[in-house]
């Protein structure tokens, strides 16, 4: 139950979301750093936990809606309170995250034990007054959007109007207002009228983070469409169309299911959009289509295994991936609890792994080799020595600093760059 789903920094990098398995919401809160502990720069503290959902079942459908949290998204902030937006697979729900440090005290109608007062007794009137109080942070639930999902919802995305949101399941994408619960606007549809046609799911969704109308889903195809609003209000006429033209030579059984996307974000630029497959990370300039100006590998050497890994189902694995605060870095995982982080601008890229052994505090981080054949040098790991039960699907970079969370199972860890 405690296996991590989802990982979120705010917008501001203070709190950092976790969701788990058992429907728990974990929300740490960067510790300030104080003049006689300058080291402590990126400690992150409990600072809230809530269940945010339950296990529930679907009567009509007699099936189990598990309570695992899908998503998390933060909204801007704009008060003293935080909010969020959480998700299963078919209720969203809208968190009020708020501090209580004052308490009213000195009531004319109650004891200060909370018992009511006799009203004859009561012979002179009292201002309360508001008493210092033991810090409490409250998680309330504010909206619950409901009855909207047929299919398992995978992507939720807050849009730049900081009025509306999307969310998306497997065949519909759906627009909602945060305000409003009853209702919400259907803007993807790709459903056949007969289901034996179904040839694609949509597995991904996200806003556009500068153009509230602007948004773009990804298929198990390996394509991605990106949808205008203002063109219509059912998209379900893309405006533009990625997809990289696939190399006959290298084509196999597995093709299909490799090149199927598990992730899409966009750079915080607007510019460029990052997509995750099996194999690889993409990065695509939303004015080119035909293909992507990047293309990292991140486990290359686990193409020879696809055979295997096709049978135990880990091809099956919906990596995510995520950019750094100035879109110059992006981080993605893999198995044997390592993560690649790739520099766009040198090309240099990086094995990292995040276990207990390597993650003693204050510990550089070394890099990790696998070898992928030949000659095992010292320090290189076998591919067949790979533990694939141990996987980071979900990775989150701070806004603004060079500090990452990484979830391995039901560890998180929190890395920042070295101060020298």
């Amino acid at each position: 139950a405690d296996i991590i789903s989802t990982v979120e920094f705010n917008y501001s990098g203070e709190l950092l979301a976790t969701g788990d398995k058992g429907g728990r919401v974990v929300i740490f809160q960067h510790e300030q750093e104080s003049k006689n502990r300058p080291h402590l720069r990126g400690e992150y503290n409990v600072y809230s936990t809530f269940q945010s959902h339950e296990p529930e079942f679907d009567y009509l459908k007699s099936l189990e809606i598990e309570e695992k949290i899908n998503k998390i998204r933060w909204l801007p902030q704009q008060n003293a309170a935080h909010f969020l937006l959480s998700t299963n697979d078919k209720t969203i729900k809208l968190w009020k995250i708020s501090e209580r440090d004052k308490r009213a005290e000195g009531y004319n109608l109650k004891d200060e034990d909370g018992r009511l007062r006799d009203p004859f007794r009561i012979t002179s009137l009292r201002v309360p007054v508001l008493m210092p109080m033991d810090l409490m942070v409250e998680a309330s639930p504010r909206r619950i959007f409901a009855n909207a999902h047929t299919y398992h919802i995978n992507s939720i995305s807050v849009n730049s109007d900081h009025e509306t949101y999307l969310s998306a399941d497997d065949l519909r994408i759906n627009l909602w207002h945060l305000e409003i619960t009853d209702r919400s606007f259907n803007i993807v549809d790709i459903k056949p009228a007969n289901m034996e046609e179904l040839t694609e799911v949509i597995t991904a969704a996200e806003c556009h983070p500068h153009q509230c109308n602007v948004f773009v889903y990804s298929s198990s195809k390996g394509t991605i469409r990106l949808c205008d609003m203002r063109a219509a209000a059912l998209c379900d006429r893309h405006s533009k169309f990625f997809e990289e033209p696939e190399d006959p030579s290298s084509r196999s059984f597995f093709s299909e299911i490799i090149s199927s996307i598990s992730d899409v974000k966009f750079s915080h630029s607007g510019r460029y959009m990052m997509t995750r497959d099996y194999l690889s990370v993409k990065v695509w300039d939303l004015n080119m289509e035909n293909r992507p100006v990047e293309t990292y590998q991140v486990h290359e050497y686990l193409r020879s295994k696809l055979c295997s890994l096709y049978e135990n189902d880990c091809i099956f694995d919906k990596f995510e991936c995520c950019w750094n605060g100035s879109d110059s870095a992006i981080m993605t995982g893999s198995y044997n609890n390592f993560f690649r982080m790739f520099d766009r601008n040198t090309r240099r890229d990086i094995t990292l792994e995040a276990s207990r052994e390597s993650s003693k505090p204050r510990a550089t981080l070394k890099p990790r080799k696998v070898s992928t054949g030949g000659k095992r040098k010292k320090d290189e790991i076998s591919v067949d020595s790979l533990d694939f039960n141990k996987k980071i699907l979900h990775t989150a970079w701070h806004p603004k600093d060079n500090v990452i969370a990484v979830a391995a199972t039901n560890n998180l860890y929190i890395f920042q760059d070295k101060i020298n």
